[in-house]
């Protein structure tokens, strides 16, 4: 039982630094593509969950500490503009997952001024439809199993 558990967690948390981490750590952990979907999901909304209460305080932290002002006009900064401008939220959020980390695509949209409720929706439908896809697409790819044996 603990085992498992260990497992689970050990995808949550990839998935809630980069996504692609969660499926391919299932893959490797054996579990199944639902287990694996699930668990991705459940990362990457724990990330949206933090960032979106305690982004302001994070930003406010960053700011205070950090010696050189960034880049504004970093090329991952320009992409993240161009899609608001396009596309919103929805295309924030749908592209957080294969584009972004679920910490940077929730971080652009608390900086964008989304209300919480459509963070958590739009990122929400775009973690189920990604996790889905992307969990059976690593499952069905016989390579990474031949890759870690």
């Amino acid at each position: 039982m603990k085992a498992i558990f260990l497992k689970y967690i050990s995808v949550a948390l990839a998935s809630t630094l980069k996504f692609f981490g969660g499926p391919i750590t299932g893959v490797i952990l054996n579990l199944t593509w639902i287990e694996t979907a699930i668990c991705s999901i459940a990362g990457m909304m724990f990330s949206v969950l933090v960032v979106t209460y305690v982004g302001k305080v994070i930003q406010a932290l960053l700011k205070k500490y950090r010696k050189n002002t960034p880049k504004r006009f970093s090329k991952t900064n320009r992409i993240a503009v161009r899609i608001w401008k396009k596309f919103g939220i929805i295309g924030i959020a749908l592209l957080t997952p294969p584009l972004f980390t679920p910490i940077f695509g929730t971080a652009l949209a608390v900086a964008f001024r989304v209300p919480r409720g459509s963070i958590f929706l739009w990122m929400t439908l775009s973690a189920l439809g990604w996790g889905f896809f992307i969990s059976y697409i690593a499952h069905k790819m016989t390579f990474i199993q031949e890759w870690i044996k």
